[in-house]
């Protein structure tokens, strides 16, 4: 059995490390930093669209490739490699995914292809204050209100949130979960910067009795938490597909740097304490790569992988953390200067870690579940 990407997978992997590659660099990179100017390229979601990477999870009917989430978490990795300014995570797999799983003809006929071209944005707010668990939201409110409905509350860290035609979220009614696409120009609506670590333009998400019409209803009470766990388990693949591009280039810059760094006349790779962090930091990286793998491959092929998810997930947030350790440690103080691209990454990489829920938090949901009995891991 051939367990290889496919020809088409290695085609989209090539043509997005190419473009990525040519337009995203730490000179580019660096008027971006303290937020000195919006971490957006304008110019390389252009040339993304142009090459139909925005669609590539998307229906040819609606401008897209008709690919799978395998092709676009391979898109996602390419994008970590680069930490590219652009919000391939929020607006691709977050918000346009379940789109295309869950929306209605219409919904699907306004917002998929002007993502698909990259004219419009879309984003999910998955997060409250002390809630990472978008199906189950605590501190957002909806009532019926006619065929829509109208929703008060607050979220955090919403990503590109001022870009967005809508944005994704969930509120909870006296008959369940609802999933929604807010308008953030609509009355009621208010949107506080955030300042984060990695400079991505991130909101806090104010909603003060917004209407949302019935054509912006994604999901009703019946089946808005089942859509909110299925977008959590997709968006928490993609993170883990990026830590996997984040993680493969600070180790490979860490090992290029200590073959080049000579102490006592010699490479200080050939020491054998520095090569075994380096070692133990590809092992980590490949094991990372091959848990992504396993989740992404089982939700491209719509099998039940919360428990590989969730697995994929702290491994994404302990080899982000171990890597990102002995990456600053084997470059010295190289690796905390500011002209030396290693510290973006390391931002990165805890920034996928903490999002949706830091190692920790996920360890003990599986161990819950474990307990449980809905979970067993061999």
């Amino acid at each position: 059995m051939n367990f290889g990407f496919s020809e088409e997978q290695r085609d989209v992997q090539n043509l997005a490390r190419s473009i990525l590659s040519d337009l995203v660099s730490p000179e580019k990179l660096k008027p971006t930093d303290r937020y000195e100017n919006e971490r957006f390229d304008e110019e390389l979601w252009g040339k993304l669209a142009e090459a139909g990477l925005l669609g590539v999870a998307i229906d040819e009917a609606h401008g897209g490739m008709g690919f799978g989430f395998m092709e676009l978490s391979l898109l996602v990795e390419e994008a970590g490699r680069t930490i590219a300014p652009v919000p391939v995570i929020p607006a691709l797999v977050s918000a346009a995914l379940p789109l295309q799983k869950f929306g209605s003809d219409e919904q699907k006929a306004r917002l998929l292809p002007g993502v698909a071209s990259g004219k419009s944005l879309l984003t999910a707010a998955l997060m409250e204050e002390q809630n990472e668990n978008p199906a189950a939201p605590l501190l957002t409110k909806a009532s019926k209100q006619g065929e829509g409905y109208t929703v008060s509350g607050v979220k955090l860290c919403v990503p590109f949130a001022h870009r967005a035609e809508r944005i994704l979220l969930s509120a909870q009614t006296d008959q369940g979960v609802v999933a929604l696409l807010v308008d953030p120009k609509a009355s009621g609506v208010t949107l506080n910067a955030m300042k984060v670590t990695t400079y991505e333009p991130q909101f806090e998400l104010v909603l003060d009795k917004v209407a949302v019409a019935a054509e912006d209803v994604l999901a009703g009470p019946d089946k808005g938490a089942e859509v909110m766990q299925w977008l959590s388990e997709r968006t928490m693949a993609a993170l883990c597909a990026h830590q996997v591009g984040t993680t493969d280039v600070a180790m490979r810059m860490t090992a290029s740097y200590t073959a080049e760094r000579k102490q006592f006349g010699v490479p200080v790779a050939t020491f054998q304490a520095v090569g075994h962090r380096a070692a133990n930091c590809f092992i980590d990286v490949e094991c990372l790569r091959l848990n992504t793998y396993q989740a992404v491959s089982r939700l491209s092929g719509g099998l039940n992988a919360t428990n590989e998810v969730q697995i994929a997930k702290i491994w994404a947030g302990d080899v982000g953390h171990r890597v990102s350790y002995a990456s600053q440690h084997l470059h010295g103080g190289m690796g905390i200067d500011r002209d030396y691209p290693l510290w973006r990454y390391c931002t990165w990489m805890r920034h996928n870690e903490m999002m949706l829920g830091s190692s920790a938090k996920t360890l003990s949901d599986l161990g819950k579940r474990i307990a449980a009995g809905e979970a067993f891991c061999s």
